[in-house]
């Protein structure tokens, strides 16, 4: 990982230093953001999604190198939340569980752009590119509903939550994703849209035995990507 991730460093640094004498704009966007865990349990192997829903927002650099080609660098802050429905914890109970998954990050993208003018001032996009996601907070919090009090009960379940002390992280703080989407400009508002795959164990620990949760050691896998649209304005052009 820390290969991949000096790699995409430097793809950032070439980016920048070629946006600096091509033709481009400053800008910023808002849009909706679906950010989804898929990972084993620490029981199965079989595959878990969690879909997220929330909101994405920040600020890009679009530059054009030469004619239809370019890039766009920029900055996200990014957040997503995830709420289970009620269900009955056994058959043996009447009492009922549910969960909430919340994740907030930051991340630093480079897309890799070509622009069809399809009339004067409008353009369709069609981009490809790496992100590096900065993962601020990342937690599951279990909720039980009591049948004869009515009362509700919570607890951040332990394997789904950053803690202070470093040891006790259970998923890794950087992530790195490629993304492939397309857009649409027109004059200086502009909308882009696409899908981001992660692409390592979002996990920091190989087995669930070696993160304490369980004796089992079943290997840990998953990965960690994102739908997202978002909808911007360039608020200075060259």
């Amino acid at each position: 990982m820390k290969r991949t991730t000096t790699f995409i460093f430097i793809l950032l640094l070439a980016a920048g230093m070629m946006a600096e004498e091509a033709i481009g704009g400053f800008g910023f966007h808002i849009g909706y953001a679906a950010p989804t865990l898929r990972i084993n349990s620490p029981t199965t192997k079989t595959l878990e999604t969690i879909p997220m829903n929330g909101m994405k927002v920040g600020f890009s650099y679009d530059a054009t190198i030469v004619k239809g080609f370019g890039t766009t660098l920029g900055l996200n802050y990014t957040f997503g939340t995830y709420n289970s429905k009620w269900t009955k914890i056994s058959d043996l109970t009447t009492d009922e569980t549910r969960y909430r998954d919340t994740y907030q990050g930051l991340e630093i993208f480079c897309d890799w752009q070509y622009k069809f003018e399809i009339a004067g001032d409008t353009y369709l996009m069609l981009y490809t590119g790496p992100t590096i996601q900065c993962h601020l907070s990342l937690k599951e919090q279990e909720y039980i509903r009591s049948s004869a009090t009515g009362s509700t009960s919570k607890q951040t379940r332990y394997g789904y939550e950053y803690r202070d002390n470093e040891s006790f992280e259970d998923y890794k703080r950087v992530n790195v994703t490629w993304g492939i989407g397309a857009g649409f400009q027109y004059r200086q508002f502009f909308v882009r849209g696409g899908y981001d795959f992660g692409l390592f164990n979002p996990y920091r620990y190989d087995t669930f035995k070696a993160m304490g949760i369980t004796t089992s050691d079943y290997y840990t896998r998953g990965r960690f990507d994102q739908w997202q649209i978002k909808l911007g304005v360039y608020i200075w052009q060259n």
